[in-house]
């Protein structure tokens, strides 16, 4: 068997180090749709980040009228993510309520 052929994409999946190919073709479909959700959630996270680093960055700046503005998008953002399966229900629901708090 030849090594060159069994090397994964290093470009999509850094995580993944595959050193022996799937053998079913199951296995093969399974590999591809894993790096396609890795690739989803990676996006997911990061939108999830951003969303508390803008919320976050919007109440040290005292803005509370663009806070409160900005609220609604971050609940719902907050929310999808935590539909998705990205992040626990509850402590998307916890970031929410202690910002909430704050505003």
């Amino acid at each position: 068997m030849d090594v060159k052929n069994n090397k994964v994409d290093r470009n999509y999946t850094s995580i993944y180090t595959i050193l022996k190919m799937p053998n079913t073709k199951s296995a093969i479909r399974r590999v591809r749709r894993v790096k396609k959700q890795t690739q989803i959630n990676r996006i997911r996270k990061s939108k999830y980040k951003n969303a508390i680093k803008q919320m976050e960055q919007l109440l040290k700046s005292k803005e509370k009228d663009k806070a409160k503005k900005y609220f609604s998008k971050f609940q719902s953002i907050l929310m999808q993510v935590a539909k998705s399966g990205v992040i626990n229900k509850k402590t998307a629901a916890r970031k929410i309520s202690k910002i909430s708090k704050k505003i």
